[in-house]
């Protein structure tokens, strides 16, 4: 029986993101409460509680509480999800899953600090250097998801999966921020999908704070 889910984070963070996707590829009822950032909420003891690291996002499903967003996102997949979002063969859900892990260790720093410079940062301020680097790095990280693409129409296979979603959260952004990019034909196939998608319409794209 699916509990009460509570999901703690503010909509502009992209880990947050990937959870309100999930739960809504999963068509899963839940209750969003903004927390982070100008919200506060984070150092709270009753928040810390949840999430000693006062982090977000924090999920409760019932009387289960969990945080770190790829771990949520998985939690979530193996709990509600069904085929194609949930694959039974392992071989493929680790496929999948790898590429949760490449976001994170591979692309996420150098694309925190592009998005951090280019959004939330007055133009007099930012770092040019960063800028540029992150630019270097990331569409360098890219050009192997395209290579992917090429073959195959999603990073967890022939459907949206699991595999997507960290990645996904992120393109969101690269893709609406104001800078070159190369042409990377495949990715932005792969993105266009994503955006027809309700549940990516509704978990990712909302506005670029």
């Amino acid at each position: 029986m699916i509990g009460q889910i509570k999901v703690w984070g503010r909509i502009n963070s992209s880990n947050v993101r990937k959870v309100l996707w999930c739960l809504e590829e999963l068509g899963l009822n839940y209750e969003q409460i903004d927390a982070g950032g100008t919200f506060g909420v984070v150092d709270t003891p009753d928040y810390r509680a949840l999430n000693p690291n006062g982090r977000i996002p924090c999920l409760q499903d019932g009387e289960f509480t969990i945080f770190e967003s790829n771990a949520i996102c998985r939690y979530l997949a193996k709990t509600y999800g069904t085929a194609p979002f949930l694959s039974e063969d392992p071989r493929e859900w680790a496929l999948a899953d790898q590429w949760m892990d490449w976001t994170t260790f591979s692309f996420g720093m150098p694309f925190r600090n592009l998005f951090w410079n280019l959004v939330r940062t007055a133009p007099e301020d930012r770092d040019q250097a960063a800028i540029t680097h992150g630019i270097e790095h990331c569409s360098a990280q890219f050009a192997v998801v395209d290579t992917l693409l090429k073959d195959q129409p999603y990073l967890s296979g022939h459907a949206c999966g699991i595999g997507d979603i960290p990645l996904g959260s992120l393109a969101y952004a690269w893709f609406k921020m104001d800078f070159e990019r190369p042409d990377q034909p495949y990715l932005a196939a792969w993105y266009k999908r994503l955006t027809k998608r309700p549940a990516y319409q509704k978990g990712v794209m909302s506005p670029l704070t």
